[in-house]
Formats: C-alpha cells, structure tokens, sequence
C-alpha cells in the first residue's frame, strides 16, 4: 500500500511539473511573439535609402497626412515672412525674396515685379525702411484640391519719421510638390494674390 502511495505522489508531482513547464512555455511564447511583433512594426517604421549610391541611410517613414496641415500654415506663414520682411540692404531683400519665390508659382514672381516697377525696393533703401509682418491668422480649406488658403496679418513701416501699422489679406490655393532643400514642406503657392492692404495707424516717432 505504501509502495501505490509513493507511486501515486511521484505521479501527481510529475504532472505538477509538466503542467509548471507548460505554462512557463506558453508564457515564453507569448513574450517571444509579442517581442517579435513589435520588432517587426518597428522595422516598417523605417526605410532605406541610397545617398548618391555610395552609402545606405535610415531614415523613419512618415505618415505625411499628419503633420500636413500644419506643415501648409508654416509653409504659407513662411512665404509672406520672406516676401513682406525688408531692411534697407539690398542683398537681404534680394536673398529673402529669392527664398519666397521657390514657395511659390508665377503669382508671386509678377507681384514682385510690380513691387520693382513702382520702385518700391529702392524706396526702402534709400530711405532707410524696415519693413515686418505679424501673422494674425491662416485659414485653410482641405475638402478641395488645390487646397485653398487665405492669410491675415499685419504689416509694420519703420520710416525716420512714424511707424504705420498696414493690413495683409492675401489668398491662393496650395499645390503638392516634391520637396527640395529649398522647399522642405513640398507645396507650391498658386493663384496668390493681395486682397487687402490698406493702412490703419500712423505713429509718430519720437524725435530727440
């Protein structure tokens, strides 16, 4: 009788054992598939490019349909900083305008033709004008393409004499392109135009 007990206790504790030994592997399992899963979703996260075909890159895949609308507000935020921003120095106005108009189509290269035919670029200079922008707002239509924008802001002239705060509503749509060095957020301005720019203080400077 002895003896079936001994058999019987080394029986249920091999089968302690084996049940131990199973649900460890099981939990192994899982932990090994789930490490494996995550490796696996982190490996599509990225992509590998060729630099000139010499050396391979990584680079992280991004889902562009996330940053794009703010990418669209900085990008046309961008634009009208460059544009409307001027010192009396040629070559910063020449660089800044230059920079503007790979953000956007013909548009912009016939409104600063105009700026040029009225002399205004040589005003400033001569005159010793800066000029800045305050960006107030920008609106954005995504529901169509070309999306569609409108700009709000605020222009300010520096003369010697007064300081004279201008209205800035532009409007233009924005175009998908590729992106470039010098057009990292890969839209083009199209159809922009100045809807409004009209003048709304005059500060008197102080004279000493």
């Amino acid at each position: 009788m002895k003896k079936i007990f001994d058999i019987q206790r080394k029986f249920r504790f091999t089968v302690y054992i084996l049940f131990a030994s199973a649900v460890l592997m099981i939990g192994v399992s899982v932990y090994v598939f789930q490490l494996s899963a995550n490796m696996v979703e982190r490996s599509r996260q990225k992509i590998y490019v060729l630099d000139n075909g010499k050396s391979l890159l990584m680079a992280l895949r991004e889902d562009i349909s996330e940053n794009r609308n703010a990418e669209a507000r900085d990008h046309v935020k961008r634009f009208h900083e460059l544009f409307f921003t001027m010192e009396p120095d040629k070559d910063y106005i020449e660089k800044n305008v230059r920079e503007a108009l790979h953000m956007a189509d013909r548009s912009a290269m016939d409104q600063y033709q105009s700026y040029k035919e009225k002399n205004l670029y040589n005003q400033v200079i001569a005159s010793d004008i800066s000029m800045t922008i305050q960006t107030d707002s920008i609106s954005l239509d995504f529901s169509t393409y070309p999306y569609r924008f409108q700009f709000h802001g605020k222009q300010k002239i520096v003369r010697k004499s007064n300081i004279t705060i201008r209205s800035l509503i532009t409007s233009g749509t924005l175009r998908n392109i590729s992106r470039t060095d010098n057009n990292p957020h890969g839209f083009l301005m199209e159809n922009w135009r100045i809807k409004d720019n009209q003048d709304l203080e005059t500060i008197k400077r102080k004279t000493f």
